[in-house]
């Protein structure tokens, strides 16, 4: 596999570039903006020394003798105390400025300088940056309202200010290459150990695939990936089940047709000895159909759930009586509860929403499974109750019971609780749940030892009928 496809490295290589954003994010945002509040704030502490100054400023004062030596001097006075250039202006005429006294002595580089001139021109004080010979300064100009035609000029370098600045840029500069490295080794590290759990998930789901079911899913953590080796731990135990139980259906469903063929075969070969009397050939005859009816039945078991899972299955939803219902199977099963020497009784009443046919269906693999596998002599009882809400149907008996682990087993495809007590296909009760729910019912099984107890829970009647499929 190529290294540069992997989780390890997209999952890098999304880090670094998290972490290269939020470093571009830096220099091209935070940096300009601090530098943008650094020189405001440069301006600002400029405008508040110099306001006081430019207040009590006054060249009325200065002796008329020398008025040049005593104005830079004063100048000079007021730059050492402002802890900055100084520069007065002269504004008489209009449009431009004329220096009167520079502290720095030089007043080249300031005779046309634009705070001033906005100052002068406004007649109000005036802020702002100024680039001379490549340098920027910050400047407040303030007009002297009581000496018409003069502006003094506070000008300070904002070098130190950018060389902070530029400082951070360096620095962000600099720590960007070991970001960008310890990124892409932590998230190369964290996406390995990630695509080991994957790649071990990975190897159970072709093991499933394959057909292999004995190993189990590894599981580790809380998080999502623990949730989905979870889920795939889950689905191999069920489709192990599921094996198990297709496995044992093929051995039961050729137990199941081999017997009553062979049997059938060894049938027809003494019907044709010409030695048989009348009563054994009727005898052989009897037996021949019960084997025929076995077929049968399993062969209507295997369609209805081949209908079932295809959809093919139709219901017609009317009211039924379910005491009608209840009636019918115990005649049916009367002749065969009389021989094996079950009580079988009837009571309540009660009207349900379903289909009769399929309530039939439903009952008869009820008390056949309570015939088969409940001791002779033991009663059998089918209950029939009407709660306004819903109808129910419920079949008891008092055998052996069913193991509470079981109860949930039992309506699988295929499941016997005990392959060497039950026989049969294992299909009547999954057949049964399935009826149930098709006809918005449910079956449900309650019992414990000495006692076993499955109620089918159907809608109360309702005149309408609609018929609805599968």
């Amino acid at each position: 596999m190529n290294v540069f496809r992997s989780v390890g490295a997209k999952l890098a290589l999304a880090m670094a570039l998290v972490v290269a954003v939020a470093l571009g994010v830096v220099y091209a945002i935070v940096v300009p903006r601090l530098e943008r509040n650094l020189v405001a704030a440069k301006v600002e502490a400029l405008r508040a020394a110099g306001e006081p100054i430019a207040r009590t400023f006054n060249l009325s004062r200065l002796s008329p003798q020398d008025v040049r030596v005593n104005v830079e001097d004063y100048v000079d006075e007021i730059a050492f105390s402002a802890n900055a250039r100084v520069i007065v202006y002269d504004s008489t005429e209009l449009g431009t400025v004329r220096v009167i006294a520079d502290s720095r002595r030089r007043s080249t580089d300031v005779q046309s300088d634009p705070i001033a001139l906005r100052a002068a021109a406004i007649v109000t004080p005036s802020t702002g940056t100024v680039t001379r010979e490549d340098e920027r300064f910050a400047e407040a100009a303030f007009p002297l309202y009581t000496q018409n035609g003069t502006v003094i000029l506070f000008s300070s370098s904002l070098d130190d200010t950018l060389a902070n600045v530029r400082l951070v840029k360096r620095r962000v500069l600099v720590a960007a290459v070991p970001a960008l490295l310890v990124a892409v080794l932590l998230g190369y590290g964290l996406a390995s150990a990630f695509a080991r759990r994957i790649r071990a998930l990975e190897r159970a789901a072709d093991r499933i695939a394959g057909g292999r079911f004995d190993e189990p899913v590894p599981v580790r953590g809380r998080d999502e990936l623990a949730e989905l080796a979870r889920t795939f731990e889950r689905m191999r135990r069920r489709l192990a089940q599921l094996e198990r139980a297709r496995r044992e259906f093929i051995a039961n469903a050729s137990h199941e047709l081999r017997t009553p063929i062979f049997s059938l075969g060894g049938f027809l070969e003494l019907l044709s000895s010409e030695d048989l009397d009348e009563d054994t050939r009727r005898e052989f005859l009897g037996t021949m159909q019960e084997q025929v009816e076995r077929l049968q039945k399993l062969a209507t078991d295997l369609l209805d759930l081949s209908r079932l899972d295809a959809g093919q299955l139709l219901v017609e939803l009317e009211p039924v009586g379910l005491r009608g219902v209840a009636e019918a199977v115990a005649d049916e099963f009367a002749a065969i509860a009389q021989v094996t020497g079950h009580e079988l009784t009837v009571s309540g009443d009660g009207d349900a929403l379903g289909d009769e046919q399929r309530v039939l269906q439903i009952g008869r693999i009820l008390v056949e499974n309570a015939i088969r596998h409940t001791p002779p002599g033991t009663a059998i009882r089918i209950d029939v109750a009407d709660t306004g809400g819903a109808a129910s149907l419920t079949v008891e008996d008092e055998g052996p019971g069913i193991p509470v682990e079981h109860h949930e087993q039992v309506f699988d495809r295929f499941y016997r609780v005990d392959g060497n007590r039950a026989s049969g296909s294992g299909l009547g009760l999954a057949i049964a749940r399935e009826l149930a729910e098709l006809m918005d019912g449910s079956l449900e099984l309650d019992g414990a030892a000495g006692s076993t107890r499955f109620r089918l829970r159907l809608p109360a009647a309702a005149p309408a009928r609609t018929p609805i499929a599968a």
